[in-house]
């Protein structure tokens, strides 16, 4: 069970609460104006003690919310998109979408990874598990963006690639590989913003870019939490733990410099205000694509090459930024 979801539960009791007196308040004569306004200071404070400060555990299950807005939310948001299906070699895979889309009057390559929102779609998107196809699509829409000059925009969001054994037997590492070096040597701005989970490989796969965005309650991390514990500990309810030793806040990986730019959240999550978030979100992705327009294509992948250089040096500044969040 989400946590959470949990803990919300007395918030959803207290906001249906004000509702009603509210109702009442409105259709008789009587003044309920101080109940109203005391269940309200109370629905604030709980509110605070909830989501004020939440444990790297809580962020996990804040990123798995099931409301939370999901790639298809945004793609949906975008002044237009036409959607795009296949790999050209297999099927298509409906856990990753993409296609040709407007922002602000620009147009891009948007491409996401898509959950579902009940057990029906989730199943038929496979949980936003991305089998090789789906990677063979997004490497495909890449080359087509290059071919075009038009920016690729990403959401990320997947606990992984898929695991199964037919995604092994179709090549599934390859896939993954493919598509890191399309995004890795495209001649086109590129902007990513991890929306809700960011799990390993199969993340990466999508979240090479010029500029990387994320919202304040998602995750991006090597691997799950669960896979960590039990690679690690040999039992996957050390999970909690796991979170903790990880790094995987949004807070964290900007400190390391792996993100350029955090999001901020509602109170209570993505899901509290999504419209609201997600027009935040495109204007974030809007404002980088405007800074990287005037640099030239061999400029681009100069400072991309050495965005990701960064990252993985061990001596000099980075070294002093590890021990400083350590």
């Amino acid at each position: 069970m989400n946590v959470i979801v949990e803990r919300e539960k007395g918030l959803l009791e207290l906001e249906k609460r004000i509702a009603e007196l509210r109702t009442l308040n409105a259709n008789q004569p009587v003044d309920l104006s101080a109940e109203i306004a005391a269940l309200q200071g109370k629905y604030a404070q709980i509110q605070r003690e909830v989501f004020g400060a939440m444990s790297p555990w809580q962020r996990v299950n804040m990123a798995r919310h099931p409301s939370r807005p999901v790639a298809g939310d945004y793609l949906a948001a975008l002044d237009r998109f036409d959607e795009l299906h296949g790999d050209r070699h297999y099927r298509d895979d409906p856990a990753v979408i993409g296609g040709f889309a407007k922002l602000d009057g620009r147009r891009i390559m948007a491409v996401g990874q898509q959950r579902g929102r009940d057990t029906k779609e989730n199943l038929r998107r496979n949980f936003g598990m991305v089998t090789p196809e789906g990677y063979r699509k997004v490497k495909r829409l890449v080359l087509l963006a290059v071919r075009l000059g038009l920016p690729v925009v990403t959401f990320v969001d997947t606990k992984g690639a898929d695991p199964g054994i037919g995604s092994e037997e179709r090549a599934q590492s390859e896939a993954i590989a493919s598509c890191l070096y399309a995004f890795c040597s495209a001649r086109v701005p590129i902007v990513a913003t991890i929306v809700g989970e960011g799990g390993s490989g199969g993340a990466l796969a999508l979240a090479i870019a010029d500029r990387v965005i994320m919202l304040e309650h998602s995750v991006y991390s090597v691997a799950s939490p669960e896979g960590c514990a039990a690679i690690l500990w040999g039992d996957a309810g050390k999970a909690e733990e796991a979170a903790s030793r990880l790094k995987l806040t949004s807070e964290d990986l900007h400190a390391f410099g792996i993100i350029d730019e955090i999001v901020p959240e509602p109170l209570g999550g993505a899901h509290r205000d999504a419209a609201g978030l997600i027009a935040a979100t495109l204007q974030r992705v809007a404002v980088a694509l405007d800074g990287l327009r005037a640099l030239t294509s061999s400029r681009l992948l100069e400072e991309r090459y050495r965005k990701y250089r960064r990252i993985g040096a061990w001596q000099g500044r980075n070294r002093e930024t590890l021990s400083a969040v350590r």
